[in-house]
């Protein structure tokens, strides 16, 4: 095979077998293909798309490019979870808990934030000593003693990803279907799981703001993952606003806390109980995902979810006492409101100029190698349909530095819009795909 025929007929719209992608795949990851014959393959199929047999093939390319996991040392199903990522969108930190003490495993790699998103890893970096980048011997010991782990990326999982996400990203080649599944499939069926829960993002602050986006995304991992022999369920949830009142790295380990003790958000609880009970479904520890819920319900009321996220911290280097004495955890120095400037009803955010702004303050990230400061933070004083009075806080800014302060306030001051009319709420989730 030449790369150059592939290119040709990829270009001309024709569809590769899977022996052509195997080759594409395979002799890029090991240097074969330059760069600029993989570049122009990336935007042949950027423009002409990829059919889900070749969506499938690209996915287990990249997949077996590198080590899949093997957890049959361990008795139980193992299942995890996936969301497109959002704004305040904290709810692995919830769920892995949930799931894990209700009898399942659930070996996670989890990605940092990029833009106006926040990562799970970042987010339990926030705790003090907690080793995000472990070993896979050391994460498979931290799974044996407490059913759950949560780790980055290593170099052994579905390299051929990495080196081809990285071309994506200066190619302008990121925003398809077909190679945004393969990236996030390869990697999650890396991790060894028998069932895959999909948190699919959609509106505002979503990276598929439009709704019949966010349905053919869904639909293409889950048919993708049914391909690769997995079971797979996608959630389309709601991102027009925030996710829980807090967004930032402590706050929202801290709001995740509040949920694990039975208190916190109600969107947030809900959302978290909703997709550990599709874990628990889809992983055979439940015959219904009613059951799911119940089960869900009685880990955290027990305090056993609680129990096992404190455990996992303890065995991943972390200092387990934030559990219970959250100001262990970075604060920011000083705060400031932001005031409605009008009367009215929330009637919706510019939810992405929420992860804008805390991203200006510091929480986010412009480049990968920004540092992260996990200290400042977002709270959310008003959501949708809520009714505001002129002078009434909508949002605390907490800060470190005055640098780009005033910058972020007027952004956030200017991601409300106010109206006369009070909105009907939007639904948490708005539709189930291959349930």
């Amino acid at each position: 095979m030449r790369a150059v025929d592939l290119i040709r007929k990829k270009r001309d719209g024709g569809e590769h077998t899977r022996e052509e992608i195997d080759y594409l795949v395979s002799s890029y990851t090991h240097g074969d293909i330059p760069d600029y014959q993989m570049s122009a393959w990336l935007m042949a199929v950027w423009i002409r798309g990829l059919s889900p047999g070749e969506t499938a093939a690209l996915t287990e390319a990249m997949l077996h490019s590198g080590e899949v996991l093997d957890h049959s040392y361990l008795p139980m199903k193992k299942v995890d979870k996936h969301s497109t990522g959002g704004v305040g969108d904290k709810t692995s930190l919830i769920l892995a808990p949930i799931v894990a003490a209700g009898g399942l495993a659930v070996p996670m790699i989890a990605g940092r934030g990029l833009g106006h998103t926040g990562g799970t890893l970042d987010k339990l970096e926030a705790i003090p000593g907690f080793n995000t980048s472990l070993s896979l011997a050391d994460f498979r010991r931290v799974l044996r003693e407490c059913g759950m782990g949560l780790i980055g990326q290593t170099a052994e999982i579905a390299p051929a990803d990495k080196k081809i996400y990285a071309l994506r990203d200066a190619t302008s080649t990121v925003e398809n279907i077909g190679l945004i599944c393969a990236s996030i499939m390869s990697k999650k069926l890396a991790e060894g799981i028998d069932a895959l829960v999909l948190d699919v993002k959609t509106g505002s602050g979503a990276f598929m703001a439009k709704q019949e986006d966010a349905v053919r995304l869904a639909e293409v991992m889950v048919d993708t993952a049914r391909r690769t022999g997995k079971k797979a369920v996608a959630l389309l949830t709601d991102m027009g606003q925030p996710l829980g009142r807090m967004a930032g790295h402590s706050n929202e380990v801290i709001e995740a806390i509040d949920v694990l003790r039975g208190k916190g958000p109600d969107d947030v609880r809900n959302l978290s109980v909703e997709l550990s009970a599709w874990m628990f479904y889809l992983g055979e520890r439940t015959k219904s995902v009613e059951d799911g819920r119940f089960l869900a319900e009685e880990m955290i009321a027990s305090g056993k979810a609680l129990e096992k996220f404190r455990q996992c911290i303890r065995l991943q280097g972390g200092d387990e006492h934030i559990v219970d004495d959250t100001c262990l955890l970075p604060m920011a120095k000083s705060q400031v409101d932001v005031t409605s400037s009008i009367s009215g009803y929330i009637t919706a955010t510019h939810c992405r100029d929420f992860g804008i702004a805390l991203a200006m303050l510091g929480g986010g990230r412009g480049k990968k190698e920004d540092r992260i400061d996990h200290g400042v933070g977002l709270e959310f004083h008003k959501r949708i349909g809520d009714r505001v009075q002129a002078g009434e806080k909508l949002v605390t800014i907490q800060y470190n530095s005055e640098a780009r302060l005033a910058e972020a306030k007027n952004l956030v001051a200017a991601s409300f819009e106010i109206g006369d009319v009070a909105p009907q709420a939007p639904p948490l989730i708005s539709r189930i795909i291959g349930g």
